[in-house]
């Protein structure tokens, strides 16, 4: 029996008698009645009585059995010695005792080697310490106390330890070491620590054993997960690794997970998200990406959002994931020659005409593939596949839709303007007449629309001109100083206007009371602030570009 049935025990009372005399009237008369009782019943109410005593006093006896037992189990709550602290000492002391049971468990399985039952009872062992280990991630200050006790380096062993329950093990645990919030802790204790795990190729370890690990199980599933947890943790608090881990075999891993015919689940969305963050930036990776085929395995990707919605929001993640590396790539020159290969240009105009949610999308990945010099090609081949059909009715409405998708109305209209503005650019010949017949169509209605979206934009930013005139006046009646670079917040519109039909612009500019200068103004401004390209010959001969048109216009 254990406490909680000890104390809640009740002694059995027996059965009660049933009364032979029950009625009001027999009740009232009771002592009377009891005086004409026979000698044999007079003995039974007695001994009922003696009973009655005897059950009082044994619950008197049980109540105060309740009061010893509870003042014993607090005095044992009382004794139990309070948790060790954590400081140098317990953790160096952890730490020995971790590295006696690695090697012990190591030794054991050297010596029989078919034989578990010899060394099962040191890897349970093992397993524990390593599981004790995780308090160290409360104190980031003592990480150094792993690296210079040489932790690390056997922790990183345990990686390729025969029986994946330990490697995962290790996995948890350095996944909470790793935490981004502990890094930031300690910042000293972080570069230590992340250090070390470099030094050790924790990238290429974590991939290797990610690689033997069935993603059926639940445990491996997960131990998977806390992979790609550390991997994003460390990319976080240090990117420059990015590039490190992707040649270690991080990218091919990441585009064969990607790619396997497996249902959805949290670990492909967890994949598409770190390889959106390994091509962030990273001309690197987004070349190794590119050499691995890797844009056509996104485009296969991709292509299943082609007609259908994503079924949840975890998976319109995952597909927006897909498409900002796919962006990413593209800012690389050849890359844009695999996206043309791969008829990446031909999904992406489908995917603008079947009006799904991949429709956004797909926008952002046709501006970024044909701006500038580099996307040329991409920008005679869209007219070839009569985009123009596609993306003209996008210029002269913005989808409901959109909205949905999480995009604004602005971000939009700057995919669109930035895709024609990229095709007058680049287009020759006989493209290039098909484009500008274009804005003649309809009585030249792409022209209204064009100005309609000119006076939009300006007024715009005269409203924030007024704003932040109204914040510099404020500024000086307070003495305080100015900062210059609060003059270069504005006139990022694109706007090729000297291409497009001259006569129809200066007829609605007239109407609308506007001017060809504020025009040549802007497009000065948007010159002068022209940023840093691939080159400074680039720079200089984009700025003289538009100061001609603007000068022509």
């Amino acid at each position: 029996m254990d406490v909680g049935e000890l104390l809640n025990y009740q002694p059995d009372k027996g059965a009660k008698r049933p009364r032979e005399e029950d009625g009001g009237e027999d009740d009232s008369r009771g002592g009377k009645q009891q005086k004409g009782l026979s000698a044999r019943e007079q003995a039974r109410y007695r001994e009922a009585g003696l009973e009655r005593v005897a059950e009082m006093r044994e619950t008197e006896e049980l109540t105060e059995d309740k009061k010893v037992i509870l003042d014993k189990l607090m005095d044992q709550d009382e004794e139990e010695p309070e948790a060790e602290p954590v400081d140098e000492s317990s953790v160096k002391k952890m730490i020995l005792t971790f590295e006696k049971r690695s090697y012990k468990n190591q030794e054991l399985r050297i010596k029989f080697p078919d034989n578990p039952e010899k060394f099962m009872e040191s890897e349970l062992d093992l397993n524990d310490v390593i599981q004790e280990m995780h308090v160290i991630a409360t104190m980031p200050d003592l990480y150094h106390l792993l690296v210079e006790l040489n932790a690390v380096h056997s922790l990183l062993g345990l990686l390729s330890h025969e029986n994946t329950d330990v490697a995962i093990a290790v996995v948890d645990l350095l996944q909470e070491l790793t935490d981004i919030d502990t890094l930031h802790e300690s910042e000293e204790g972080a570069e230590v620590l992340i250090d070390a795990l470099l030094e050790g190729q924790v990238v290429a370890l974590l991939v290797q054993n990610m690689e033997r690990l069935d993603e059926q199980v639940k445990e491996e599933a997960d131990g998977i997960y806390n992979t790609l947890a550390i991997i994003e943790n460390m990319a976080e608090f240090r990117p420059g690794l990015c590039t490190e881990a992707a040649q270690q075999g991080l990218m091919q891993w990441l585009l064969k997970r990607i790619k396997a015919k497996m249902p959805f689940d949290a670990n492909k969305l967890y994949c598409s998200e770190i390889l959106a963050i390994l091509l962030q930036n990273n001309d690197n990776t987004r070349e190794l990406l590119g050499e691995m085929d890797g844009i056509d395995v996104l485009l296969q990707q991709l292509s299943v959002f082609k007609r259908h919605n994503p079924n949840t929001a975890e998976e319109q993640e995952m597909m927006e994931n897909l498409f900002d590396g796919l962006c990413s790539c593209l800012m690389l020159p050849s890359n844009r020659d695999r996206f043309l290969k791969g008829e990446g240009l031909q999904l992406m105009n489908l995917m603008l005409r079947e009006k799904k949610m991949s429709r956004t999308s797909a926008l952002k990945v046709l501006d970024h593939g044909m701006i500038g010099p580099e996307g040329a090609d991409n920008c005679h081949k869209f007219v070839d596949i009569l985009g123009l059909r596609t993306i003209f009715p996008l210029f002269m409405k913005t989808p409901k839709k959109m909205k949905k998708t999480g995009t604004s109305e602005k971000e939009h209209e700057e995919h669109v303007c930035s895709i024609i503005a990229s095709m007058l650019r680049n287009l020759k010949s006989q493209q290039r007449t098909r484009l500008l017949n274009k804005f003649t169509e309809n009585d030249c209605e792409k022209v209204d629309r064009l100005m309609e979206l000119h006076f939009k934009y300006l007024e715009a930013v005269q409203q924030a001109d007024k704003r932040i005139e109204g914040e510099k006046h404020e500024m000086v009646r307070r003495g305080e100083i100015l900062d210059d670079s609060m003059e270069d917040e504005f006139y990022l519109r694109r706007l090729d206007a000297g291409l497009f039909l001259q006569q129809r612009v200066h007829q609605i500019l007239n109407l609308r009371g506007g001017s060809v200068k504020v025009v040549r103004h802007i497009m000065r401004e948007y010159a002068e602030s022209i940023g840093d390209g691939k080159s400074d010959e680039f720079k200089e001969a984009e700025r003289k570009r538009i100061m001609d048109l603007a000068e022509n216009f």
